[in-house]
């Protein structure tokens, strides 16, 4: 007598699944637990909202301030946003300092003293890098002891240097000492350091000198570092007012920190706040257009070398 063996049954793919649900269940009720969502909250979010208020909010303050008249500003009840706007602190600005030739001035001195500056860092980190200089470390170590000493020090020779030449109440006068800059040749020499030492054999082996192995290879693939430097460096420039204030006192040489402080000095009523935003909204918005246009490079050349 035969016996037939029942076949083996198959197994169910359902239960897989929801052994596989069940085992992972528990990863993503411990991400949403009670613990977790509250060390999320403090670590993450919250000193993310602390930041936002400490340096969003009084930059918002400014510019609704800028445009709310004076019984909006000083007044019991505050609010944020103008009820009234009016333009009437920016005429204002107009009619008490000669803005449009101050801004002139300021866009000179940054753009010029800008592309001069990054144009001295590039070649200076270059040779640093790619350059037998003797003493290359000794002018390193220049650069550093450079970056330790406070601008201010410098002021009186620079000032007795600048007048000597004939440099007081000029744009060059304000541009011309402040030509040599030190973080950027740190910056970017470290960033050369770190390039394929492959690309500029090849290059070299194909016959390509120094200024080609600089602006076809060094820079096109330094691009971020070096708007990072230039970032830096056009917010130096452009926000500078020890210097332009010492070595101008025309009014058709001063920069726009410059005339607005001139600005402070006359409007030193309660009433003129309104003004003085107006002003200091003047300064600020051309960084943020400038900030706008580069933050794609300045946030890789930040994080550039982070993660290998």
């Amino acid at each position: 007598m035969s016996t037939t063996v029942p076949p083996h049954p198959r197994a169910d793919p359902a239960p897989a699944k929801s052994r596989s649900k069940r085992r992972s269940s528990p990863e993503w009720t411990k991400a949403f637990s009670p613990r977790n969502l509250a060390d999320t909250m403090l670590t993450g979010y919250l000193p993310i909202l602390i930041a936002l208020i400490i340096i969003v909010l009084p930059l918002v303050w400014m510019v609704s301030s800028s445009f709310k008249p004076v019984n909006e500003i000083v007044t019991l009840t505050p609010q944020l946003l103008p009820q009234d706007p009016t333009a009437e602190n920016y005429a204002t600005v107009d009619r008490r300092i000669p803005l449009m030739t101050v801004l002139q001035n300021s866009v000179i001195v940054t753009s010029v003293g800008s592309i001069i500056k990054v144009l001295l860092a590039i070649t200076t980190a270059y040779a640093l890098v790619f350059i037998r200089v003797p003493g290359a470390n000794l002018i390193f170590l220049g650069i550093l002891v450079a970056l330790m000493v406070p601008p201010e020090v410098s002021m009186l020779p620079n000032f007795m240097t600048i007048e000597a030449l004939g440099g007081r109440n000029t744009l060059w006068g304000i541009i011309l000492p402040g030509l040599g800059t030190a973080f950027g040749t740190f910056l970017l020499r470290q960033h050369f350091k770190s390039l394929p030492k492959e690309l500029f054999e090849a290059a070299e082996l194909d016959g390509a000198g120094h200024f080609r192995k600089l602006f076809q290879i060094a820079v096109p693939v330094s691009l971020p570092a070096i708007s990072t430097v230039s970032l830096v460096t056009i917010v130096n420039e452009w926000n500078s007012f020890l210097w332009p204030l010492i070595i101008t006192d025309s009014r058709d040489r001063m920069t726009l920190p410059v005339a607005l402080n001139q600005l402070r000095s006359v409007e030193d009523q309660v009433s003129s706040y309104g003004i003085l935003m107006a002003g200091a909204v003047l300064v600020i918005v051309p960084m943020l257009i400038i900030f706008a246009m580069l933050q794609r490079y300045i946030v890789s050349g930040l994080t550039q070398g982070a993660v290998k």
